[in-house]
């Protein structure tokens, strides 16, 4: 049965014949939402009710308001990218093959079996991603939470014209709301790259290429592992965004930490210096010529980088003159949001 994958999503992995990007951890299948010839859906029962307990917090203590996608992204996200805009006829076939028939589907989907996030329903996720929008200077998706046991969010960006956010009601239960609001960020950060777009039309590509009789595996294959290796350049953009909206390098890797090993009963004797530790522990185990080589091999088919070298990056970064630079051009914002 044919399926096409049209989303960005939190923590994946191995390449399936369907790709999508996420804010999830990476083992040995890919986290997509797909369709196909039968749709089922079914109540999923989870022992803790999905609760949103009432904060009074600041907004972020500023917002960028000339916020550039460049300004942010990751050096080998900028040469992947330019790596993807080289392949010939990508950007024209993915226009061809997908239109607003396919973007209907994808909302009309979402209408039915998800919640629609806004001020009268759900309204502190509503502010959480208003507030994070506004940071970023992007205008802000529709927002989805959706019933399941596995936590995840992503993005789905088919044409640009109606791109929204998933929310899975696991990751609700998690997460704080400062954690939360990076999740959110993240999935902002694929929007304001334009990432959708280029992991749609690349999938499309790569599907089609395996139908061509003798070589077609071949040039597949190729395309599959420059689409990996974009995909995981992609993740350390997009936690970039993440700590511009949260401006604390301790939240975002607390939500990596979290989706590697966490669970609500557990949250609160998770220790991120401790987690950052552990990251330096792999780096230094993975420096030898044969660590590096393993190191390779692990991660060649994993469509996001190693939860640990994703929080030493974001450590790495938030001590960067590159990230002080940013912090200097914003702009103070002074409201308060009581919720």
């Amino acid at each position: 049965m044919a399926t096409v994958t049209l989303s960005s999503s939190l923590f994946s992995t191995q390449k399936p014949m369907t790709l999508s990007f996420s804010y999830g951890v990476s083992s040995d299948k890919l986290n997509h939402t797909s369709f196909s010839g039968n749709f089922k859906f079914g109540s999923m029962k989870q022992s803790r009710r999905m609760r949103l307990v009432p904060v009074c917090r600041a907004a972020a203590s500023v917002v960028f308001r000339d916020l550039d996608a460049d300004d942010f992204r990751h050096p080998l996200d900028k040469q992947n990218t330019l790596l993807l805009r080289a392949i010939p006829g990508l950007n024209d076939l993915g226009r061809a093959l997908l239109g607003t028939v396919t973007e209907q589907i994808m909302v009309l989907e979402n209408i039915g079996t998800s919640v629609l996030v806004s001020k009268n329903q759900l309204p502190e996720l509503h502010q959480l991603m208003t507030e994070a929008a506004e940071i970023l200077n992007l205008e802000a998706p529709d927002l989805y939470v959706r019933q399941s046991p596995v936590p995840n969010a992503y993005t789905l960006a088919i044409s640009g014209k109606k791109p929204f956010v998933v929310v899975h009601t696991s990751l609700v239960e998690l997460l704080t709301r400062k954690e939360l609001q990076a999740v959110l960020a993240h999935e902002l950060g694929h929007l304001k790259c334009d990432h959708g777009v280029w992991l749609t039309f690349a999938n499309i590509l790569t599907l089609g290429a395996y139908t061509i009789p003798g070589i077609g595996g071949m040039i597949a294959q190729s395309l599959e592992e420059q689409l990996f290796r974009w995909l995981r350049a992609a993740e350390l953009t997009c936690d970039r965004a993440a700590l511009l909206v949260s401006q604390d390098p301790k939240v975002v890797i607390s939500v990596l930490m979290k989706l590697a090993g966490g669970c609500p009963s557990l949250a609160d004797q998770l220790n991120v210096d401790a987690f950052l530790e552990q990251a330096r522990s792999y780096e230094k185990a993975s420096s030898s010529p044969v660590g590096w080589y393993i190191r390779n091999a692990q991660t060649r088919q994993l469509s996001h980088p190693l939860p640990v070298l994703r929080a030493r990056e974001i450590d790495a970064w938030s001590r960067s003159q590159d990230y002080a630079s940013l912090l200097k051009r914003a702009m103070k914002m002074n409201t308060v949001h009581t919720f």
